[in-house]
């Protein structure tokens, strides 16, 4: 007969998302858990699965990508000073977010400076390219 052997307890995916700040909702978190932007131990999983520290996070979101490894779990969210404390980036993950930030920096993707909407002039603009052809 086998001894009952009990784990920590574990908490949510998604939840454990939402607490350590890489998404602004928990519905946001399971999007992108149904969509494969994270992978737990490097296999996809769903927002149900139990995470415990120790286990690693491959997390994408928007251009960003990180890979985490957790180290506490909370039920609440927290401050971002707090919620830091419940992962440790990988130094491969960070210098790799510190290379496409410097990109990115250098080159910026064209139309990133626009914000709002156009202008009159910048909509006579627009219309006039867009007749030309």
């Amino acid at each position: 007969m086998a001894a009952n052997v009990s784990l920590p307890p574990g908490q949510r995916v998604d939840k454990w998302l939402w607490a350590a700040r890489f998404f602004k909702t928990r519905s946001m978190a399971t999007e992108a858990i149904h969509g494969g932007h994270v992978r737990l131990n490097g296999t996809p999983v769903k927002p149900a699965r139990d995470l415990r520290p120790g286990d690693t996070l491959d997390i994408t979101a928007g251009h960003q990508h990180w890979t985490v490894i957790v180290r506490g779990l909370n039920e609440l969210r927290r401050p971002a000073s707090e919620a830091q404390t419940l992962y440790e980036e990988t130094e491969e993950s960070r210098t790799r977010r510190e290379t496409v930030r410097e990109a990115q920096r250098l080159a910026p993707s064209p139309g990133s400076e626009l914000r709002g909407r156009p202008t009159k002039k910048a909509r006579r603009q627009i219309r006039g390219f867009n007749e030309q052809y």
